[in-house]
């Protein structure tokens, strides 16, 4: 059977950026039609930048203007967020429904084996794809990734549940309050649950200098069930909830995302792994997972840490990280001291550093 190749569709599309260099255009695959950015002209090896959760391709533009012109940086949109089709999420198949478009996209462009950077949940996206076509990535590049043991609901370095049914990960974690203002397109401050709120209060560890252009790409996210937060199911085990088989958080949850065999992947490329020390949604003790808000008394009814212990993210990351070094491949750990969830706008300089290095080492 032979398959009609997917064609990049024109014109550019008409959209306002502070970067001058960046253009964004559509791309059809054969899985979905995905909107991406890219500087004009520019060829050289792939650089792929895959967003995080309740962003959008957006937060890579700086990265994308400063990268040395050797490189051709860019930056799709996962479904359900900027402009790329809004396709349901099904996460019982946990990241593989964006890792999958995200390879579709790559055989779209002729890409063949690229440099591929993750952030947040974008980072478990890459980790798949990884997992899944080790002959495609060049190197790898995780930013403050989501834990190979997805998000809420384990404890210890291995990922073993808190709960058979992962209660406590998944939608149901989600702030309804933040839900409905995103929803809304709220874009002021007024409430701590406001999508800019939470951009300066999380996504950094200090307020950008220019946070409207990363607030208007917060605001691109689709919510609902088949996409950000997704649906949620009741459980007999604190905090009351347990993942649903939709959308964007279940697709996080540990009972549908679990990578946990990264050693066995040939061949093994080099690994950058950037994190900042002041990042509160990816950490040992991160103020997004309930457990430890539980521990420490802003969720009532918290069982205890016999029961309910927090997610040790970061120790997570490192523990198969560790393995996939001892199996063979090249791990570098960089801690941006005082950085937040966003090294790559808190902190572009020592990113960029670090991000070359690895690039060169392909």
């Amino acid at each position: 059977m032979t398959t009609e190749r997917p064609t990049i569709e024109q014109p550019t599309i008409e959209r306002p950026t502070t970067d001058r260099l960046v253009t964004e255009r559509l791309v059809t695959t054969d899985r979905l039609t995905v909107h991406h950015a890219e500087i004009e002209g520019r060829t050289g090896e792939p650089v792929v930048l895959v967003h995080g959760n309740v962003s959008s391709g957006a937060f890579w533009h700086p990265t994308m203007t400063a990268l040395p012109d050797r490189y051709r940086p860019l930056a799709p949109d996962l479904r359900g967020f900027g402009g790329t089709e809004p396709l349901p999420v099904d996460a019982t198949r946990g990241l593989r429904d964006h890792s999958e478009d995200l390879l579709s996209y790559l055989r779209a462009l002729v890409l063949g084996p690229v440099h591929l950077v993750g952030w947040s949940m974008g980072g478990g996206v890459a980790l798949q794809l990884l997992r899944d076509h080790p002959e495609l990535v060049r190197t790898l590049t995780l930013v403050n990734p989501v834990s190979p043991y997805g998000f809420g609901g384990t404890h210890g370095a291995d990922g073993r549940l808190n709960s058979p049914d992962g209660a406590g990960s998944g939608a149901g974690g989600a702030a309804p309050e933040f839900v409905r203002l995103l929803g809304e397109g709220e874009t002021g401050s007024g409430s701590p649950f406001a999508p800019l709120s939470v951009l300066n209060t999380a996504y950094v560890s200090e307020p950008l200098p220019d946070p409207a252009r990363y607030l208007a790409a917060m605001l691109t996210t689709r919510t609902g069930e088949d996409h950000y937060p997704g649906d949620s199911r009741p459980s007999g085990a604190w905090p009351g909830f347990r993942p649903g088989d939709r959308g964007v958080l279940n697709s996080m949850a540990p009972t549908h995302f679990r990578i946990d065999d990264l050693e066995s992947v040939e061949p093994k490329p080099p690994v950058l792994w950037i994190r900042g020390t002041a990042d509160v949604i990816v950490s040992d003790t991160s103020l997004f997972d309930l457990a430890h808000l539980g521990a420490i008394g802003a969720v009532p009814g918290w069982p205890g840490a016999d029961t309910c212990p927090a997610q040790p993210m970061v120790a997570q990351t490192r523990a198969v990280l560790d393995r996939y070094a001892a199996a063979g491949g090249r791990v570098r750990e960089v801690a941006v001291e005082g950085a937040g969830h966003s090294v790559q706008l808190e902190r572009l300089e020592e990113f960029l550093t670090a991000l070359v290095e690895v690039l060169g080492e392909a």
